[in-house]
């Protein structure tokens, strides 16, 4: 199984078949059920979790080679950087990022109890370098846990995809109320036309680029432009947002899977110095 990888500016271009399958593929599921999805939307993450234990994703030791800003953003080399994984699932993200750096204190949270349960049952898990906790992003303030503008940089990923497109814009703001001015958000998800959204059977669509999965799990498929509007109209200012197309190949059997990736980062603004009034002097 091989991996070819390469970015753009432009989504990928669909074939007659795909294009043919999206557009047959147009009825909405329910608005009860969409509203009982929703309700759930803890249990069915929860139960995922019970189900794969922590076998499913595998970790993710491509993270400090991908956003190179765990590393630059340090003024010098073992300064201590203090970072929240926002959705860190398992743990497949947060435990090679503590071995590879033992310079890093992490908060790490996550939508689900029994996720955050493993983590802490990790062996690699350590009070003193990290602390992880349940939170619901989208209506759990972060500052019950975290110090106000404290955090040097915040992952988030493959985690808004997750988040239903009405409160997306509430998990952005709760994160920039922890991290530092000029430090960034960095952000990978699915991209539009991901081989995952056209593997989606009619019947899955919620609304337009938002399917539900067999087991009530939802995913979002992001457009550059939805991306950077969501963080612009939220305070933030764009660094880099732009999409990775993998294309991984399978000689033995003759499959070429395309995947596409949105990854960006968002910096929350220096704070602007208030303007010296200038203090004028009286006349005689």
């Amino acid at each position: 199984m091989a991996a070819l990888q390469r970015r753009g500016l432009q989504t990928r271009i669909l074939s007659s078949e795909e294009e043919e399958k999206l557009k047959r593929d147009q009825a909405l599921v329910s608005d009860f059920k969409q509203q009982k999805l929703e309700k759930e939307a803890q249990k069915n993450w929860d139960l995922f979790y019970k189900r794969n234990s922590t076998n499913f994703f595998k970790d993710r030791h491509w993270t400090t080679r991908e956003f190179e800003e765990l590393r630059s953003c340090r003024e010098f080399e073992d300064q201590k950087l203090t970072m929240l994984e926002a959705g860190c699932g398992v743990g497949n993200c947060l435990f090679p990022l503590l071995e590879e750096d033992p310079d890093i204190f992490a908060y790490a949270c996550d939508f689900s109890p029994r996720a955050v349960e493993y983590v802490k049952q990790n062996p690699l898990y350590d009070t003193e370098r990290c602390k992880v906790f349940q939170c619901d992003l989208t209506k759990d303030d972060l500052l019950e846990h975290v110090p106000p503008e404290s955090v040097d940089a915040v992952t988030l990923i493959f985690v808004l995809s997750a988040v239903h497109p009405d409160k997306m814009h509430l998990v952005l703001q709760n994160i920039y109320k922890v991290l530092k001015p000029g430090k960034s958000v960095l952000f990978r998800d699915y991209g539009l036309y991901d081989h995952a959204m056209l593997r989606f059977k009619a019947g899955s669509k919620l609304a337009e680029n938002f399917y539900v999965r067999q087991d009530g799990t939802r995913s979002y498929f992001f457009t550059d432009e939805f991306l950077a509007r969501l963080f612009l109209d939220t305070g933030y200012e764009e660094e880099v947002n732009e999409y990775v197309f993998r294309e991984t190949v399978n000689k033995k059997e003759g499959l070429c899977v395309p995947r596409v990736f949105l990854q960006s980062k968002f910096r929350k603004p220096q704070k602007t110095p208030a303007p010296v009034t200038p203090v004028l002097g009286h006349e005689s």
